[in-house]
């Protein structure tokens, strides 16, 4: 038998509705959305005992609530969040909406589906449609009117910068340990605190500040969700985050966004969109596109095209932002893309070139990509696992051998499916004739005790 519904009964004690009351006011809630329905006292009781009602019902529910407490609440706050996550659609979040608030609906029904660990979620694949169609929309689509909000709590700038604090926060945990080490904690994070903020009272420019800082943290969730392998559900994200970055009019973050969607685009082997992705990425802020995120954006479409084996295009566009990331200066650039630098640059040469089989310029363009100072342990990893993957294709394989030990030693603290998925390129790259040579024995006896390679293998 379901359990009993204590949230339900509190809010009816609290209100004073009796059963009968409480069904004629979900009737009138329905009335106001334009639906006919029938309800009476006995669909209460059987809500108080755990029931939970189809369709709208429980929408309808919580506005005849909301109205007598005089304050929004939610399908969780009711008791009835489960039939939230029950009516998710398999196409959730992958829509670049029209209008501000029915993006944030759509990031609720994602957070609330994402930690029930929704099977749509956690096995959907990336849309490769959804892709073209929220960069052509955030490139084409006029600005959002005014975000000012009637709601019942009242949030000003000190909740924004609360939340920016807490993202950064997410961000850093991130690079340290990996997007599987506190995703989810980011994502009950956004459900329990920040989405009564977007529901909120706010003023236009607090509003469009809370939009933007909801897009940078909806954009660490995506990457961390990437990190994590979940794929699908990383994607909805991005849209989603690129969605509020237009709300909030940051043709900039939004950029930076679609940049982010190339990435992964490239991980996943879309190799193709991906370059088109970064391309956008160039075309969204016109004239205020910095240097550094020039640079990032460029580096960005070499990842794809190297893949792809455009070798041409890649030398091209990774020296484009060579000489973009040269035009920088100190106050040129939002904070958030202050970590791309020559350190950076220096691993997406490494990958290119490892990816186009140039081996001796992967490993001498690359070999300044590792920063060793604790705090960026997945992209050291990465970074060394490239060096690594280099040497041996170079036939230097004792040397290639250590730096790839050098890189697990890294990876011991990092919850990545992508350092997994490196590590099962590593192995793929190492041939029959490597096995059988003495330093190929010495190595997998010392790579066995490390946690990234047992996953790998």
């Amino acid at each position: 038998m379901a359990d009993q519904n204590g949230k339900l009964a509190a809010l009816m004690e609290e209100s004073g509705f009796s059963h009968k009351a409480l069904a004629r006011a979900v009737v009138a809630a329905a009335a106001r959305a334009g639906k006919d329905i029938k309800c009476d006292h006995t669909y209460v009781s059987r809500w108080l005992k755990g029931a939970i009602p189809r369709g709208d019902l429980p929408h309808y529910v919580a506005d005849a609530l909301s109205r007598k407490v005089a304050r929004s609440l939610t399908l969780d706050d009711i008791g009835m969040g489960a039939a939230s996550t029950a009516a998710v659609q398999p196409d959730v979040g992958l829509d670049f909406t029209d209008r501000p608030d029915d993006a944030a609906k759509t990031v609720a029904d994602l957070w609330r589906a994402d930690l029930a660990e929704s099977e749509l979620l956690v096995k959907a694949k990336p849309d490769s449609v959804a892709w073209h169609e929220a960069s052509v929309r955030f490139l084409v689509a006029p600005p959002d009117a005014q975000l000012t909000r009637s709601g019942t709590r009242a949030v000003g700038l000190a909740d924004v910068e609360m939340l920016r604090s807490t993202a950064d926060m997410f961000a850093r945990l991130d690079g340290q340990f990996g997007g599987g080490h506190a995703r989810r904690a980011l994502i009950q994070y956004l459900h329990s605190d920040v989405r009564p903020m977007l529901d909120g009272q706010y003023s236009d420019d607090v509003g469009r500040r809370l939009h933007n800082a909801v897009a940078e943290a909806l954009l660490i969730a995506g990457w961390m969700t990437y990190d994590s392998g979940i794929h699908g559900a990383a994607q909805r994200y991005f849209i989603q985050a690129l969605r509020m970055a237009q709300a909030a009019g940051d043709r900039l973050l939004g950029s930076s966004i679609l940049s982010a969607m190339s990435h992964q685009a490239t991980f996943v082997g879309n190799y193709r969109e991906a370059a088109t992705l970064a391309r956008a990425a160039s075309m969204g802020p016109a004239a205020s596109l910095t240097p550094t995120l020039a640079a990032q954006f460029r580096a960005m479409e070499a990842r794809a095209l190297a893949r792809l084996g455009d070798a041409r295009g890649c030398d091209l566009a990774l020296a484009e932002a060579e000489r973009q990331l040269s035009l920088r200066t100190p106050d040129s650039d939002p904070p958030w893309i202050a970590y791309f630098d020559e350190v950076e640059l220096a691993a997406e040469f490494g990958h290119c070139f490892r990816d186009l089989g140039r081996s001796v310029e992967a490993t001498e363009r690359g070999a300044g990509s590792i920063v060793g100072d604790g705090f960026n342990n997945r992209s050291d990893f990465f970074a060394t696992m490239v060096q690594a993957e280099s040497y041996i294709a170079q036939g230097e394989i004792g040397r290639g051998f250590e730096i790839a030990l050098t890189a697990l030693q890294l990876g011991e603290t990092l919850k990545s499916a992508r350092c997994v998925q490196y590590v099962r390129e590593f192995q793929g790259r190492v041939t029959p004739a490597m096995r059988r040579a003495a330093e190929f024995g010495d190595f997998t006896e010392r790579a066995h005790g490390f946690r990234l390679w047992q996953q790998a293998s």
